[in-house]
């Protein structure tokens, strides 16, 4: 049995705490870990390693920073197999997926690597007789990452490497779902040059939380993970006078209109309707179909699902089990639940014979026709392969649907008329659109984060956003009245 404990102060450290989880195998039902539950006083040293190393790290070099940054590059993308395989063994999406999540996590890490333009400051000359005024971006010192199951590679690399090029230590709690991948990240990191403490990993459940939302050496937090302990944690932490970022739930809509092209909005659908069995808070789970397209539409979604093989990811199969036993457990009462409600299942994916061990934690795709804004598999997020087709009348009518539900993460429109589009960008209550794009993920240089019951706080993840929140800003105004001078040097100038 793997016994999985903490990295601190740069290196792994286990025995300290007496609690302990279960990490499974979710493609064979099996039990492969035990991984330590930190305590608050866990929780203590490691905060109080990221305050001893915060202290230095902040001093160093631009050309420092940079120099571990490119090297951690240089070893995720060596290792990025590795890394895969680590994420479909604890998690259970397909090896195609977790590579895919590696990348997007690297996409991270280079943006970081370009920390020293993002970090310029402004300068005006003059601004009164021989006064000059200039900003400052300064880190904030000690930093919490509390990052969720699905994406145990990529939403630490939205935050860590971010936070630690901006001249910050961080202390990430990951998932105790699957914890391996942030141990593996954190010692690739100490590999690259990053000196001991500036990141630390805790493994832990609320009590670790609360513990990092408590302490007050802790100045910012980021969070990914459901909107009810979003919310929880925004308070928490704001109530102990941290910044903080926490993104929340979501229930992602896209809009097909009657001028789509149905067999690529069909593919787009599927693609972002199922894969990583759906746990992904970009994942598209309510499809509204303007008539008179529904009938078509939905032929072509369960055409293309029929040729869909669920099992173990390393088989080479389209999508994987759920994370736990509970979770799928909770998703097929949806299921059931919606068949209850009415809605019509065209896929049923409870009847799905997987590729994979019998005791693992399998449903197959689903796809409901007929649902209503009142089902609870359109109101809740279900956070599994669940994908619900609702029918309007309307443009207007979808448009009214999507900005009426309390969550604003992401959305689609699939057509081919560019004032529609425009229109719905323009229209549509969320923080991020695709037209034609199912999952509308940005890039590392710009933010990613949603609306309304998606997200509490002011910034978003990575890009200019992430950026401002791992820094304050500082405004000088300086006065010389005598010119200095140095002595002579010919040699070229060099960065140290």
């Amino acid at each position: 049995m793997n016994r999985i404990g903490h990295f601190v102060d740069g290196k792994r450290v286990s025995g300290w705490s007496e609690r302990h989880g279960d990490v499974f195998d979710p493609a064979t039902g099996r039990r492969t870990g035990a991984v330590e539950l930190a305590s608050a006083a866990d929780v203590n040293r490691a905060v109080e390693a990221a305050e001893r190393a915060a202290r230095g790290w902040r001093d160093a070099s631009l050309s420092r920073r940079t120099a571990v940054l490119f090297a951690f590059r240089e070893l995720v993308s060596a290792r990025r197999e590795r890394l895969a395989e680590v994420i479909t063994a604890e998690h259970g999406k397909v090896l195609a997926d977790a590579a895919g999540e590696v990348q997007r996590g690297l996409e991270v890490i280079e943006y970081a690597c370009g920390i020293p333009s993002a970090l310029r400051g402004g300068f005006s000359e003059n601004v009164s007789t021989e006064v000059d005024s200039y900003t400052l971006r300064q880190p904030l010192g000690v930093v919490a990452v509390i990052s969720p199951f699905n994406f145990p590679v990529m939403v630490p690399l939205w935050f860590v490497p971010v936070a630690v090029a901006c001249g910050n230590a961080v202390v990430l709690k990951p998932s105790e779902k699957d914890p391996s991948a942030a141990l593996l990240l954190a010692e690739w990191f100490a590999e690259a040059g990053l000196p001991d403490g500036v990141l630390n990993v805790v493994n832990g459940d609320k009590e670790a939380v609360d513990a990092l939302l408590d302490h007050p050496a802790v100045r910012a937090v980021s969070f990914v993970g459901s909107t009810p302990v979003a919310r929880y944690v925004h308070q928490r932490g704001s109530l102990a006078g941290k910044r903080v970022q926490a993104l929340g739930g979501a229930k992602n809509h896209m809009v097909v209109l009657p001028d789509a092209d149905l067999d690529l909005a069909a593919d787009a659908a599927v693609n972002a309707g199922f894969g990583s069995a759906g746990e992904r808070c970009m994942a598209i789970s309510a499809l509204v179909a303007v008539e008179p397209v529904a009938d078509a539409l939905v032929a072509r979604i369960a055409d293309r699902m029929a040729g869909l093989r669920t099992g173990d990811g390393r088989r080479g199969c389209d999508m994987g089990p759920l994370v736990t036993s509970a979770h799928a457990a909770k998703v097929r009462s949806y299921v059931a639940a919606g068949v209850e409600a009415g809605a019509v299942p065209v896929v049923d994916g409870r009847d799905v014979t997987p590729d994979g061990d019998a005791d693992g934690f399998w449903l197959g795709p689903t796809l409901f026709d007929h649902v209503t804004p009142d089902m609870s598999i359109y109101t809740d997020e279900i956070f599994g392969p669940v994908l619900g087709v609702v029918r309007v009348g309307s443009y207007d009518e979808a448009v009214e649907l999507v900005n009426a539900n309390p969550y604003g993460n992401g959305t689609a429109i699939f057509t081919n008329d560019g004032g529609a589009a425009r229109r719905y960008q323009h229209e549509v209550e969320v923080g991020m659109v695709g037209i034609n794009v199912p999952i509308p993920v940005p890039m590392a240089y710009y933010s990613f984060g949603g609306w309304k019951a998606s997200l509490f706080g002011d910034l978003h993840a990575h890009g200019d956003d992430g950026v401002r929140f791992y820094t304050r800003g500082k405004v000088v105004t300086s006065r010389w009245l005598d010119p200095s001078h140095g002595g002579v040097n010919l040699g070229f100038p060099t960065q140290t």
